[in-house]
């Protein structure tokens, strides 16, 4: 049984290749630490994960398990298979340079943008072909008035979120840098990858929350 575990250096990014029918465990190491996750199909870079179209066709702002995260192309290319948090977001747009230069007067700071292509432009990926993100971890929730917040995860050490990839994909995952404003605790941490072989029967299926 295929078995590689990935760690992410806090505030940097990672990016890998998995199989259809593989799982992929997304594990905050810590706790409080927001993880954007991309992904595109190996076979067809421009069919890329989307969470645009992933509200579109859940008709819902957030997902839990057995929820699918569809492409650009209409296209389910992952399912949830177990989530221990249930928190997570799908609206906010990966932290580039300009947001920490524009808003917080900080320049070269560390951001999920250059994170995520640091190794997806290996497979051709651009800055205006980089997919948005799905901020797992990220506590953003909508306000009654229908605004946006984003504070700091509700996450602990070891809580993860796990993923059945439905077709190939190269994927990446970035440690969000962010440790001006809420949104990681004040302070940056790792995040664990673990992939493996399809084996329903050891997936803990965890909090539907």
């Amino acid at each position: 049984m295929s078995h590689l575990c990935l760690q992410v250096p806090a505030g940097e990014g990672r990016t890998f290749q998995v199989r259809k029918g593989q799982l992929i465990t997304v594990i905050d190491s810590e706790g409080q630490q927001a993880a954007d996750f991309v992904a595109v199909n190996a076979a067809r870079h421009e069919e890329k994960l989307s969470p645009v179209h992933t509200r579109q066709h859940l008709r819902s702002l957030f997902f839990k398990p057995g929820d699918a995260l569809w492409s650009s192309e209409n296209r389910p290319l992952l399912r949830i298979v177990a989530d221990t948090i249930g928190i997570h977001d799908a609206n906010v747009p990966a932290c580039d340079r300009t947001r920490f230069s524009v808003d917080f007067a900080v320049e070269g700071h560390r951001n999920c943008v250059d994170n995520l292509l640091e190794g997806m432009k290996a497979y051709g990926i651009s800055y205006f072909t980089l997919p948005e993100p799905f901020n797992l971890f990220q506590n953003g929730p909508v306000t009654a008035d229908g605004r946006m917040e984003v504070t700091d995860p509700h996450s602990k050490a070891g809580d993860q979120i796990v993923f059945e990839a439905l077709c190939d994909l190269i994927c990446a995952v970035s440690s969000c840098p962010q440790d001006i404003i809420p949104g990681n605790g004040l302070q940056v941490t790792p995040i664990a990858i673990e992939i493996r072989d399809g084996d329903h029967a050891e997936v803990n299926h965890a909090a539907d929350a």
